[in-house]
């Protein structure tokens, strides 16, 4: 879908419009208003990163003199500086990542689509990827995310979109969503995981609602209607002599959302599946 909107597929069916232009007759005047960027660095390994910088300006229509500076302000922007003119192969991920979505501004488009940005990353990268997402939006850009850390779309998201094999289940701000799970939700782990069939069941006939496992043993989250209702999950376990380590209550997760609606996490995917959380600020 992502590579219809920006015209790098010709449209199959439907329409699509993006600020009010209409991808499929006008697809010349949608490149001028979007930047794009994928999963995978589009750099040229063989220029430096200030030379690839100055390439793009000047294939995307800038001045010499436009494009160099255009380049020396992307590159302080993006902590690239002292790196400028390294060859990219001494590059580490995050910093291809980054020297990526500084291509992506060269025109300062108001529309960029990133494509599952931080894949791949450390957790220092992935959080310094977050903030420059925050000061586009800051400065005024809009960014179609995809994702499968739905914790990325949580914390990012004005607007998010469940896409499951290609179809979109749910659409709403994150706490819209996660209201469909619940107002709360009862976290639990229990002592001895082979108990797990027995602690479903007690929940099922507390609470009425199918609890939601975790990776994790004998992890379980209960989705509740109301957050008193937590005592009365944790009483039935006592009264079938089901002990616990541990015990949480906590407003639902994306991760919960997803399996609640899809019926699987968002890790499942399969080549013929388009499972991922798109979310645009």
């Amino acid at each position: 879908m992502l590579q219809m909107l920006a015209t790098l597929l010709p449209m199959d069916g439907g329409e699509a419009q993006i600020f009010g232009v209409d991808v499929r007759r006008h697809p010349h005047v949608v490149r001028q208003l979007v930047g794009v960027t994928g999963q995978y660095a589009s750099v040229d390994e063989n220029l430096t990163a200030r030379e690839n910088l100055r390439l793009f300006g000047r294939l995307l229509g800038l001045s010499t003199p436009r494009s160099r500076q255009r380049a020396d302000d992307l590159l302080e922007r993006f902590g690239l500086t002292e790196a400028a003119d390294r060859p990219l192969e001494h590059f580490a991920g995050g910093m291809r990542r980054r020297l990526d979505l500084a291509a992506s501004l060269i025109t300062a488009p108001p529309l960029i689509f990133l494509d599952e940005p931080t894949t791949g990353l450390d957790p220092r990268t992935r959080g310094q990827m977050w903030d420059t997402i925050r000061e586009l939006v800051a400065q005024g850009c809009t960014v179609l995310l995809t994702t499968q850390y739905l914790d990325e779309a949580d914390q990012l998201a004005d607007r998010i979109a469940v896409i499951d094999r290609g179809h979109k289940v749910a659409e709403g701000t994150s706490d819209q969503l996660k209201s469909q799970v619940g107002s709360s939700t009862l976290q639990l782990r229990l002592l001895d995981p082979a108990q797990t069939g027995q602690a479903v069941d007690v929940v099922r006939r507390v609470v009425g609602d199918e609890p939601v496992l975790t990776p994790e043993a004998g992890g379980i989250n209960v989705p509740l209607p109301d957050a008193n209702r937590a005592a009365d999950v944790l009483i039935g376990l006592r009264e079938q002599e089901l002990l616990i380590t541990s015990a949480t209550v906590q407003k639902p997760t994306l991760d919960e959302v997803f399996m609640a609606l899809t019926g699987h996490g968002a890790e499942e995917v399969h080549d013929h599946d388009y499972d991922e959380m798109e979310a645009a600020r």
